[in-house]
């Protein structure tokens, strides 16, 4: 029992030593050269900045409409629309303001547009994955 209790104890120390002989030790490991490092220069305010102060009443720059700055952003303001989109508006006239909830109403009547719009319609939702195609001949 004192033999093996002394062989495990001369195993275990064997162990330990052996890790400390390893080429990727704590203290072999390249690291940065802390003289090497340098403070950034200090922030400083450009002599020529100059902000204008608000005047009092005058309305926010953040405060315009979203939809109308980009439109000016992208083509320079609202264009003037060309005479056949004019006549095509016209034409339509307003719609309805519950036309959503009419549209989405199963008691809508609709135009039947043939058996394979009902398949399309009728198709499971998914991701796609079970979907597959057929050319009819």
């Amino acid at each position: 029992m004192r033999k093996a209790a002394t062989l495990g104890l001369v195993a275990c120390a064997a162990m330990l030593v052996s890790a400390c002989g390893s080429s990727n030790s704590l203290f072999d490991r390249a690291r940065p050269d802390e003289m090497a490092v340098t403070r950034a220069a200090p922030l400083i305010v450009p002599p020529d900045f100059a902000l204008v102060p608000p005047s009092p009443g005058a309305p926010r720059p953040q405060d315009s409409e979203t939809g109308k700055q980009t439109l000016e952003t992208l083509f320079g303001g609202p264009s003037a629309r060309s005479s056949v989109e004019t006549d095509a508006l016209n034409r339509s006239g307003t719609a309805a303001a519950s036309i959503r909830s009419t549209v989405g109403d199963p008691e809508t009547q609709t135009v039947a547009k043939g058996q394979v719009v009902r398949d399309i319609l009728a198709a499971p939702e998914g991701d796609g994955q079970a979907a597959s195609a057929s050319i009819p001949s």
